[in-house]
């Protein structure tokens, strides 16, 4: 299970003196302490601090924002999800209202790409949710107010049931820990939360009592619906053993919404900067592997996963002299 105490006192070690060789320290940001996202995120910071590239980690943010602001050119480096892009390169929902969002898009750049973990419906023993239907009528936490995973949770729930939120049940919108403290509490019937396979924090709903991660049905997985919720960029379908969770009450194999993100960057950075940083993360991989047990998945055959923008030039100069298989869409001007 993930050290979350260990990670956050690596995370402020690593970032907060700066090194000896490089006098600047980069802004970062990516998600709350205890997500996939913020850990793997963390190991990148850690890892790339050994090259005298100092990265200061701004957590807990929203990262629909973030990577806003690192299209701007206000931040260097930030956790990214492949389906933002698309709607900030389309001006679309929480980007509608920017001014200039299609050119900003145009700015991000990835370092490398993660399979970050699944969609868990988690409902405790008690609340008289078995199965999805059930939801009818309870509180459900779906994400927080500003982000897409509300959205996305939202959407699996109709897909899978016909509900529609507000209308047959209550979604509730707040931030992560808020989420978490509102299940534990009683205070809301079910949370969808992404989380890594093993979570930690999922876990611990099983250390005093019973809950359940609801599958999704089999029945649902051709849904033409579904099928297209999988094929969105950073999406799929994933399956993981439900004896995973101690207290985990749905047996067998668990059918999920997973997800993959990538570690962002902007055009502006510096080419010296974003290699160095690339050469350290992957020259340090038995470290990162060491750091959760979700990491042991991002290994050279994964480093492109779900990365739906150009890769950065100090990224792509690392990878050609480490031998990487670079698909040829991930090559800026391409």
């Amino acid at each position: 299970m993930i050290n979350l105490k260990r990670l956050a006192v690596a995370a402020s070690v690593a970032i907060a003196m700066p090194s000896l060789g490089s006098a600047e320290i980069f802004k970062g940001e990516t998600a709350g302490v205890g997500d996939p996202v913020h850990t793997m995120f963390v190991a990148f910071a850690n890892q790339a601090g050994k090259s005298d590239v100092e990265i200061q980690v701004n957590a807990g943010q929203t990262l629909t924002k973030s990577m806003l602001k690192g299209a701007k050119g206000e931040i260097a480096f930030f956790s990214s999800v492949p389906s933002l892009v698309n709607l900030m390169a389309g001006q679309k929902r929480m980007y509608e209202k920017v001014e200039g969002a299609p050119e900003l898009a145009k700015n991000i750049r990835a370092v490398l790409g993660f399979k970050a973990g699944a969609y868990h419906p988690v409902t405790l023993a008690g609340s008289g949710i078995e199965n999805w239907e059930d939801i009818k009528g309870k509180t459900v936490f779906t994400g927080p107010p500003a982000g897409s995973a509300s959205a996305t949770s939202e959407a699996l729930i109709k897909i899978i049931t016909g509900y529609v939120a507000g209308e047959d049940y209550q979604a509730v919108r707040l931030s992560w820990g808020e989420g978490y403290a509102a299940l534990a509490d009683g205070k809301i019937d079910m949370m969808v939360r992404p989380a890594e396979i093993g979570s930690a924090n999922i876990e611990r709903f099983g250390l005093s009592g019973e809950f359940r991660v609801l599958s999704i049905p089999g029945d649902k997985v051709e849904d033409q619906e579904m099928q297209a919720l999988f094929g969105r960029p950073g999406r799929g379908m994933m399956t993981f053993d439900g004896g995973v969770y101690k207290g985990q009450l749905t047996g067998g194999e668990i059918t999920a919404l997973g997800f993959t993100q990538f570690v962002g960057t902007h055009a502006g950075v510096s080419d010296d900067i974003v290699y160095a940083a690339t050469k350290a993360f992957w020259e340090n991989l038995d470290e990162v592997h060491a750091t959760a047990f979700f990491l042991k998945e991002v290994t050279p055959e994964s480093a492109f996963t779900s990365v739906n923008v150009p890769l950065h030039p100090g990224a792509i100069r690392y990878y050609e002299e480490a031998g990487f298989s670079i698909p040829d869409a991930l090559r800026p001007g391409s």
